[in-house]
């Protein structure tokens, strides 16, 4: 007679499997309830402190829709929330920056890349005030690393082409560029400038500050 024990299903050994199943299936779905919490905290965060650079974080866990406790199990204090919310907004203004023309002609590309530049710093002028009042400066300005690499690009560009000025470091010019931005969302958060001069007086300061300088006669 032919043993058929090889060919039955080991109980215990099957209960195990669907277990196995069941964990794995249950995890993947906490890891996407985690994923979709996350991304609702950072979208309700990035748009509250957009309009209101004070939001705490009861404000904002109301807004994404979730508890103080789930909100903190992610992000344990304001600064890392704000932290996560600027890596969030740097890189959507990555991404716009691509899209800049800045062939042909330095200076008019030096033009639109500004303005490019201003509107997305325009559009997150409080969320930026917020980030300055708890992240430290050297932080904020590590994250516009990738964004500035296209202004560092252009410079250089404009150096070999003698229509930049060449008498200044580069990494000082993209400081000027990076400071004048950030000053003018600084002033028009002071009142002390309109947000309808704003581009015009940014684009004249640059141009005027990266132009080779008139030789003494």
């Amino acid at each position: 007679m032919l043993d058929g024990s090889d060919d039955m299903e080991d109980p215990v050994a099957g209960t195990k499997a669907a277990d196995g199943k069941d964990q794995a299936g249950g995890s993947r779905g906490r890891r996407a309830d985690a994923q979709r919490n996350v991304s609702a905290i950072l979208e309700a965060a990035q748009e509250l402190l957009s309009t209101d650079p004070t939001a705490s974080m009861q404000e904002v866990a109301r807004a994404a829709g979730v508890g103080r406790v789930t909100l903190y199990s992610h992000f344990g204090s304001r600064t890392e929330l704000l932290d996560a919310v600027f890596t969030r907004v740097m890189a959507e203004a990555d991404r716009a920056l691509a899209d800049v023309d800045l062939t042909g002609d330095e200076p008019q590309a030096l033009a639109r890349l500004v303005r490019s530049s201003w509107r997305i710093v325009q559009q997150s002028r409080l969320l930026l005030f917020a980030a300055q009042l708890e992240l430290p400066q050297g932080q904020i300005r590590e994250h516009h690393d990738r964004a500035l690499e296209r202004v560092e690009s252009l410079i250089r560009r404009g150096r070999r082409n003698r229509t930049f000025r060449t008498d200044l470091p580069t990494s000082w010019l993209v400081t000027v560029f990076y400071s004048v931005i950030h000053g003018a969302a600084d002033e028009i958060n002071a009142g002390r400038l309109t947000v309808e001069r704003a581009p015009n007086l940014i684009t004249a300061t640059l141009l005027s500050a990266f132009a080779p300088p008139v030789p003494a006669t």
